[in-house]
């Protein structure tokens, strides 16, 4: 029987999503015509032509679902399909794990009933409390002599813990075979912890959070796969709402997804789906793409063209040969270039120099250019930005998760929570009351050119560091319960002060003052109250904050809004456990340790692409599908690029459907790496059209020769000199 689901094999840039709505609006045009046939003759399908079934049953409102492998992969899918369509078809565009956790929520009262769980609505954990309160849960047993034998930090150790619970709940296995899977894959590995008591922590953790309505990534795949999937009556559901499914990049997609896809195809909808053999940025982070690939078994396959001919996707095979076979002379087309130096200092300046020369020369548009490396630290990063931002040229960094503590503005917030809510005074000093001071003070002024206030405008603060810091020494009074700031008249010489730092500094005083007294009188509902408050009289002001300082706004009270909604529920579950002000304290802590970053939910941009160059890590800038006409590989000579710019997780190998429980060995490893370059180069060259420059110091940041596995291609292309760089 021939299938009518479709399977579109491509490598990058080859045409894939176009296929798939492209495949999409046939199935409508079809449906189209079975309409115009119900009203002049027996509906019925013509001899060789297919009509998938959710047309035939549209009495019954079917919609379709519609899955990207990340989030900004998922919108932009969904806008192009209801765009192609124009809306009439309910679409539904969902991550694979976005789309889980809908559903269980969703059906939270089946699973009520099935797993005999308490009645309260579910709450999601970001990874963030999910680890923290795992801490506290397990800081018992991880003794001094666990951590030994595990090598790593209490920290680390619960990360890697709990990603042995996603990473089995991803393949499909619950959660008491984990122990089953590590003790065959782990074998007779003597610097590990056994399986058993990495599995019964996980159990025990499992309980815990499903006994207060707790829910991370992990849990909730789990409850998915092991208990909806398997439900008549959440199938039945299922395929009434969903009787087509398009997914994009199913490459990059955990072994759960091909269970769903199953249970669709089996109940009679029909299914696209695209795939990259280059792609797979995911695996070793959940993603399985030789198990999703075997769903090609159940589909019609398409396999399209290579890369477009304005890539420089057909000399990856050349330059994949040179790096396996190393003793063949080649020589590299003039398409790739180099950038030699011998410190990693010199290679910064240098190639920012490149890029601001090729750019004020006009040979090539900010927006047409990509910086890419295998990691980047931050002197990496500030230092292009600084050379590039002097010539006037912007930079954007994909995902520049920056810890939310690295802002003065959120260090200001949180020294203003410390004088106001009483027994915090040990996590106030000196400095934070001067930095707060200067911040809280800050005023934006409108550029000379218009009278609107703009994210470019000035700022001007009526409290400058010197002044902040004769305030701060005079002026504050630590206390363990009470720190308190004086008037300014407590400074002898207060009239050195000024008149606008005097002004700006008793209406910060005053303004403390105030909120003091309502937190007395419990007239502040919480801290998120509080913090809504500071930035609305001190930060907002009407004006158009620069956006890394609106998105760490954001972030901000999004993390509290989760973390007091956690701490509401624990205190239903367990109200000794808490000590007043206790959550206060451990919220501030948990952002000093650097875990909460400035990446809320993302605000779509108007307009045109932002006339910036892109800077991006290998997995930043794959993850995000962009091509550019130009690419500079950072760190070429770095061992990283063999690892694709992301660690792998702690037993991922293990998880893997066509190899559970296999031991993962030393020439495993090398394959996979081998492997894993080679969809790097492959993926890349298809995503630039013009130029490559290899940009390589012989020199580490920390001094260590660089001879990376991608040393064969620098020294085969040719070098920038000074003459080709003017």
């Amino acid at each position: 029987m021939v299938s009518h689901s479709v399977w579109i094999v491509g490598t990058s840039r080859s045409g894939k999503t176009a296929r798939l709505v492209e495949q999409f609006s046939s199935w409508v045009q079809l449906e189209k015509q079975y309409t115009e046939s119900f009203y002049t003759k027996k509906p019925g399908r013509k001899k060789g032509v297919h009509v998938p079934e959710f047309l035939y049953l549209k009495q019954t409102e079917p919609g379709v679902l519609v899955l990207g492998a990340n989030d900004d992969n998922r919108r932009e899918l969904g806008d192009i399909i209801v765009t192609s369509t124009l809306g009439k078809y309910p679409v539904r565009a969902k991550t694979p794990l976005g789309f889980f956790q809908d559903e269980v929520i969703l059906f939270w009262p089946l699973l009520i009933n099935s797993l005999s769980l308490k009645a309260q609505f579910p709450v999601r954990l970001r990874p963030e409390t999910e680890q923290e309160l795992a801490t506290k849960l397990w800081r018992t047993q991880l003794d001094e002599e666990i951590l030994r034998i595990a090598g790593v930090n209490e920290s680390r150790l619960v990360r890697r813990i709990l990603d042995l619970l996603q990473l089995a709940a991803y393949s499909g296995v619950p959660c008491e075979d984990i122990a089953q899977i590590l003790t065959r894959g782990l074998g007779e590995n003597t610097t590990t912890l056994e399986p058993e008591f990495l599995a019964s922590l996980l159990l025990d953790w499992r309980n815990w959070c499903l006994e207060r309505g707790l829910l991370t990534y992990g849990i909730i795949t789990e409850l998915y796969s092991q208990h909806l999937l398997s439900d008549r009556n959440y199938q039945q559901h299922l395929t009434k709402r969903y009787q087509a499914v398009l997914a994009d990049d199913v490459d990059d997609y955990p072994s759960v997804a091909r269970l769903l896809f199953d249970l669709l195809l089996d109940r009679g909808a029909v299914g696209a789906f695209s795939y990259n053999p280059d792609g797979a940025v995911r695996l070793g982070l959940g993603a399985d793409p030789n198990y999703l690939e075997g769903l090609a078994e159940r589909c019609r396959v398409e396999i399209l063209s290579g890369p477009p001919p304005e890539s420089l996707g057909e000399q990856a095979k050349e330059m994949v040969e040179l790096l396996t076979e190393p003793m063949v002379l080649l020589s590299l087309p003039k398409t790739i270039h180099s950038i030699q130096t011998t410190s990693r200092a010199q290679l910064l300046r240098q190639t920012a120099e490149v890029i601001a020369n090729t750019i004020q020369s006009q040979q090539i548009e900010p927006e047409e250019i990509a910086i890419i490396a295998p990691g980047l630290d931050a002197i990496a990063r500030y230092t292009l930005v600084e050379i590039l931002v002097k010539q006037n040229i912007q930079v954007e960094s994909l995902n520049d998760q920056r810890p939310l503590i690295s802002s003065p503005v959120i260090r200001a917030l949180l020294t203003m929570l410390a004088l106001v809510y009483p027994g915090l005074g040990r996590m106030v000093d000196r400095d934070a009351v001067a930095e707060m001071l200067v911040v809280l003070s800050r005023k934006q002024q409108p550029s000379e050119n218009s009278s609107l206030l703009t994210p470019n405008s000035s700022f001007t603060t009526d409290i400058d560091p010197v002044r902040a810091g004769l305030i701060a020494d005079y002026c504050f009074v630590p206390h363990p319960d009470r720190p308190n700031l004086l008037p300014v008249s407590a400074f002898e010489r207060w009239d050195r002060i000024g008149y606008a730092a005097t002004t700006a500094y008793n209406q910060i005083l005053d303004w403390l003052e105030q909120q003091r007294s309502q937190q007395e009188l419990r007239l502040i509902p919480s801290p998120i109250s509080l913090l809504d408050r500071a930035i609305v009289r001190f930060l907002w002001n009407g004006s158009n904050l620069p956006y890394e300082q609106l998105a760490a706004l954001r972030e901000l009270l999004e993390t509290a809004q989760h973390y007091w909604e956690i701490d509401t529920r624990l205190r239903q579950i367990a109200p000794a456990e808490i000590t007043p002000y206790t959550t206060i304290i451990e919220f501030i802590q948990l952002l000093r340790r650097g875990t909460i970053t400035a990446n809320p939910y993302p605000v779509r941009p108007i307009g045109g692409a932002r006339k910036a160059v892109t800077l991006a890590t290998i997995f930043q800038y794959r993850s995000s599908r962009r091509s550019h006409r130009w690419h500079f590989w950072l760190d070429a000579g770095s061992p990283l690029w063999a690892k694709g710019g992301a660690a792998t997780l702690f037993g991922a190998p293990f998880f893997l459907r066509d190899r559970l429980g296999e031991p993962w060995t030393a020439e495993d490893e090398k394959l996979a790496e081998e492997q894993r370059l080679q969809r790097i180069l492959t993926d890349l060259l298809s995503r630039v059209s013009e130029r490559v420059y290899l940009c390589h110091s012989d020199l580490a940041v920390n001094g260590q020769e660089q001879l990376g596995p991608l040393l064969p291609l620098v020294n085969a292309c040719v070098t920038v000199t000074e003459a080709t760089v003017n």
